[in-house]
């Protein structure tokens, strides 16, 4: 009896383990909701989703590279770099007579390959010339940075067309009372009429291409790969996996995500801004752990990742709700990724599945 008691026991126990990060999130939720006027409600929510989009991009982007034993301290400034490019690329197809949908269209699909560059030049660091990914990415931050300096050491971009702003701040879905949904375009309605936002256009896009991903993560020889070079070098090299290619894929991988955020956040804010990815690169690897991810590699997913992200989005509006300063937020996150570690260490055997 005795003995089943302790079975019984050290299940709960593993099952809190695995489940530690939605358990806090939950109380997280109920403590707000009762500190933080106005904490439940639609508008809140959205919030917290809308300015968690870069940390979710990032934090997928890290996860691929932490997943392969590796780490990308560059994300935070490519997504930088990214906003610059693209805000100036649009302003400039726009001065050439382009309407405005060809001209963001052209901007962001240039961004977008631009934006593979510095994963490739990580990439072919660490698998070809063996540098560790700690240096390699650290100097791109800066080659990063100091790029995005350059391009804006004159004049920021400004003047992008309204329909840059229209994408940014719209909503996938409106309501309104009288008129009922109405997709993308704000209906138009008397002043009195409420009309009720639902779904930011950015988070929309950012799901959809956070879902391909853990796609790709889950169930693909792309994302099978990944956790064998991260559990294993060895045994993944006599399998025949060519190691140096898939590692220059990754970090390309991780840059494109990277400027995805930099594509969205450029459309949000109608500007660039060289460390506009500054303060969610630690977000972003802080959203990896809390998330269940390995430091040493082979282990993590996409959606415990946002879960991770999740938890530092709803802790940041709590607080600024409750007009605590945010820095406030750095303390807690420290004190969580402690956490994460101690419950990683004690239970090592946690798996997770998508």
């Amino acid at each position: 009896m005795q003995n089943l008691n302790n079975h019984t026991r050290t299940g709960l126990l593993l099952k809190i383990g695995r489940q530690w990060a939605l358990l806090f999130l939950f109380i997280e939720l109920i403590f707000f909701s009762f500190m933080a006027r106005g904490f439940l409600s639609l508008n809140v929510f959205q919030i917290i989703f809308f300015f968690g989009t870069a940390v979710f991009l990032l934090g997928t982007a890290e996860l691929f590279a932490i997943i392969t034993g590796g780490i990308d301290l560059s994300v935070g400034y490519v997504m930088g770099l990214a906003t610059i490019v693209s805000a100036k690329l649009i302003v400039a197809f726009t001065k050439t007579g382009m309407g405005p949908g060809l001209s963001i269209t052209l901007g962001i699909l240039l961004t977008l390959v631009i934006g593979l560059l510095p994963g490739y030049v990580n990439g072919m660091l660490i698998s070809k010339l063996n540098v560790p990914p700690f240096i390699a990415t650290f100097s791109m931050l800066g080659i990063s940075h100091g790029v995005s300096e350059l391009l804006i050491a004159e004049k920021a971009a400004k003047n992008l067309p309204q329909l840059a702003n229209t994408i940014g701040n719209g909503y996938f879905l409106y309501y309104s009372k009288g008129i009922g949904f109405s997709f993308f375009s704000r209906p138009e309605v008397a002043r009195r009429v409420k009309v009720v936002e639902i779904l930011p256009n950015v988070v929309v896009i950012a799901f959809i291409l956070i879902a391909v991903f853990a796609f790709i993560l889950n169930r693909t020889k792309f994302g099978q790969h990944t956790y064998a070079i991260g559990g294993n070098r060895d045994a993944a090299i006599r399998s025949g996996i060519n190691l140096n290619r898939h590692i220059i894929k990754v970090y390309m991988l991780a840059s494109f995500l990277a400027t995805i955020a930099g594509v969205l956040y450029t459309l949000k804010y109608v500007t660039g801004k060289a460390d506009a990815g500054a303060s969610s690169l630690l977000d972003s690897i802080a959203a990896v752990v809390i998330g269940g991810a390995s430091l040493y590699g082979g282990k993590g997913t996409v959606w415990r990742t946002i879960l991770g992200g999740l938890i530092i989005a709803v802790l940041e509006t709590g607080l600024r709700i409750m007009g605590i300063p945010t820095f406030d937020k750095y303390i807690i996150v420290g004190i969580i990724l402690i956490t994460a570690v101690l419950v990683d260490q004690f239970f090592p055997e946690r798996t997770y599945k998508e």
